[in-house]
Formats: C-alpha cells, structure tokens, sequence
C-alpha cells in the first residue's frame, strides 16, 4: 500500500498521537475506483465529502492540493484510492475545535477480485445499525456496527462462508443495505432502494443508480426483500453486484440488470474491465 498523510497543506511522515480521527472516530472517507491514475467519479465523492463536513462542521483541505497528490500517487494506475480526512489534533475529551486543521490520508489499493457475473452469494446479519438521522446518509469514520457485522462470516454454517456481502437491517428490523454496498430490489415491476434517512451511508454509485432507473427510495421489510423478482447490491468500487442467493432464496440474472451493468460500464471506465471478465461475449 502507498500512503500520504498531511496536515493542512503540509505533508508529514506520522498521525499526530490526538488526532481526533485515531481517537473518536471524528472524520470522514471516501474509497474510489480509479481507471489509469483518473477517478472518474471525482465530483461527486467530492461533493458528498463536502455534505459530510457540513454535517460534523468540520473543515475540508483545498480540493486542487488533494486531486493533485491523489493524481501523483496513483501514477495512471487502475487501483482503488481511499481519502480520510479527520478534523485534526485536539486535546482530550469531545469538545470539537471546529477552526481545526484537518488532517487527510490518501492510500492507494489493488482493485478487489472480480465477483461472480451470474450474481452473488449473500446472507442476513444479525448485528443491527443504530438510528442516528445526525450521521444519516455520510461516510464517517466509526464503522464498529459495519466491522461486527463482517466478523460474524467467522461464526457462521459453512454453506453461508462464499457470501460476499452481509445484509443489515436497523434497530427497527427495516432493511438499511449490505455491509459496504447499498441495496436494490425489482417489484412488481418497480425498483425499490431503502431510504437512508436514519442510517446508512448515501453511495455515490447508489446516486447513479437511482438517476438511471427513477427508483424510489422507501422503508423495506426482510420478506420484501426476499420476495423480490430481482437483487442487487451497488458501490463506487465494485459496480453493480447482482443477487443470485440469499439464504434459501435464489434468482436468476436478470436483464434489466445486466443492461445497468452495461449503462455503468458506458458511464465509468473501470468497469468495463468488470463487464469483459463476466461477459466473454464483450472480449
């Protein structure tokens, strides 16, 4: 892994030892698919890291400096490019100082295997997401309910050890998402996504995703989901992921999926790399 870390404008070997991020969790990240040293989806992450600071009232590096040493770093490579910006050093305790110089992270990562093109295995946690509509919708720095829930692959029955992904739900048992990925359903001929009002985090590919199928955004039980005609998981790293088995329930690839996987491959170039692996056709 090859990393940069800052503070401000100035780049520095070590994380202050009261970096609030190391100590509270108080930061933000963004993990982006980059295709020969560019992120096509630039902008967007940019803007819903700006959503996030307004949120905590945190302060933000200057955007050129970042894309600059994000472009440096990834030297045209096609790799995954991970930014965390925290708010910075602070003393002890959880008064924030909101005028803080952040400190920021930038790491650069192999691109994840290729995932199954005629869909994924995916299972049910049991670790629950706590309602926090303060932290609805960005992607903070505390992911203890994400990590819990990962860990429970290392207890489970070994016919549910091939999930790549985990499915939550909230306190409440409405299904929120997957443990790094959002969630789309087809029924009744609808796309249908969970609102991320109370928790879970607002995926960049998840906002692409909405624009090209006009899904609604609503409150989904486990039987709505598993009832569905067709599943699928999405994020800004792994594109479009579709369902094949959830549990006892299995679906077929289904067309209007892999023509989004099409759309997606169209719109952002490092997925085409997904679509000729699954689809020999397109070799």
């Amino acid at each position: 892994m090859n990393a940069r870390i800052f503070v401000g404008d100035t780049r520095f070997d070590a994380i202050a030892a009261g970096d609030r991020g190391v100590a509270y969790g108080d930061g933000l990240f963004e993990t982006m698919r980059a295709c020969r040293g560019n992120v096509p989806w630039w902008d967007a992450h940019w803007s819903r890291l700006q959503r996030g600071a307004q949120q905590l009232r945190m302060t933000l590096p200057e955007a050129a400096q970042v894309r600059e040493e994000a472009a440096q770093l990834l030297s045209g490579a096609d790799a995954v490019l991970k930014l965390i910006v925290t708010r910075g050093a602070g003393g002890r305790g959880y008064a924030p100082d909101t005028d803080a110089t952040p400190t920021w992270i930038l790491s650069q990562h192999s691109l994840p295997a290729e995932s199954p093109g005629d869909g994924i295995a995916a299972r049910w946690c049991e670790t629950r997401l706590a309602l926090q509509p303060a932290l609805a919708g960005i992607k903070h720095c505390n992911r203890l309910e994400q990590v819990l829930a990962r860990a429970e692959w290392d207890d489970t029955a070994m016919r549910d050890r091939d999930a790549l992904e985990g499915l939550m739900r909230s306190t409440e048992g409405d299904v929120v998402g997957a443990t790094a990925a959002n969630l789309f359903v087809l029924r009744d001929g609808r796309w249908l996504t969970p609102r991320i009002d109370r928790c879970g985090v607002a995926g960049v590919c998840r906002a692409w995703v909405l624009g090209e199928l006009g899904a609604s955004e609503v409150r989904l039980g486990v039987t709505e989901v598993e009832t569905a005609e067709a599943v699928f998981l999405c994020n800004a790293v792994r594109g479009i992921l579709p369902v094949a088995r959830l549990g006892g329930c299995t679906w077929p690839l289904h067309p209007q999926v892999s023509a989004l996987r099409e759309r997606l491959a169209a719109a952002h170039p490092g997925f085409v790399i997904n679509l000729a692996a699954n689809n020999p056709e397109t070799t």
